[in-house]
């Protein structure tokens, strides 16, 4: 039987990043089939359509901290993500409102590339320092993982997926979910943050082992 892993995660979370990472260390451990379904959530739904700032800056704001300590914050989580093999770039990254990335996911999902469309949003915001909410960009990405590219500008130019992006928000409140990454397996066990490949695989041998 195969296991039903649901993922909630935002394209510009450095913690959903090495999360997924993580969850592919524990994958490639489990010898069973497994199916990763990507769901979105917004860490910030507020920022207004089109408005860019540096995530430092963002940041400092947000938490009513200094530069120095925003600074300390972001390597401690780039020293984490080189653990597991990624290359952050948190100097330069642009914070964004994700709603059209998060459309633009789902139609990847359509073509049963979305792992792949969310990989590349997150390499994209959190190693390349890319803008994404861009529409080229977008466009570009969602290319590049084989989503036709007329169709990802269609979805980009008008409101194409909002429903699904917004019920997926919503299934996240109802679960009482309100940070990211998340992780659902099998609509039963819930596990919460980034945590370490073995509580992963300690949690997908016993889901295995009741069924």
């Amino acid at each position: 039987m195969s296991i039903r892993i649901d993922v909630w995660s935002d394209v510009v979370c450095p913690w959903c990043y090495i999360g997924k990472r993580r969850l592919e260390t524990a994958l490639g451990r489990f010898e069973h089939d497994v199916t990763v379904t990507w769901h979105s959530f917004q860490l910030d739904p507020t920022i207004p359509q089109g408005s860019r700032e540096p995530v430092h800056e963002m940041l400092a704001k947000k938490i009513g901290a200094p530069a120095s300590q925003v600074r300390a914050m972001t390597h401690q989580v780039t020293q984490l993500a080189e653990a597991e093999g990624l290359t952050y770039d948190l100097g330069n990254a642009i914070s964004v409102n994700t709603r059209d990335a998060h459309r633009v996911a789902h139609l990847a999902g359509e073509h049963g590339l979305g792992t792949e469309m969310h990989e590349a949003l997150l390499k994209a915001h959190l190693s390349e320092a890319a803008v994404v909410d861009d529409p080229d960009t977008l466009v570009r990405l969602a290319a590049g993982v084989g989503v036709p590219a007329e169709e990802a500008a269609d979805v980009v130019r008008g409101t194409k997926y909002g429903a699904e992006v917004d019920a997926d928000i919503q299934r996240a409140r109802q679960l009482g979910i309100s940070g990211v990454p998340f992780f659902l397996i099998n609509q039963k066990y819930g596990i919460s943050g980034a945590q370490s490949a073995d509580a992963f695989l300690g949690a997908l041998n016993k889901v295995h082992a009741e069924s």
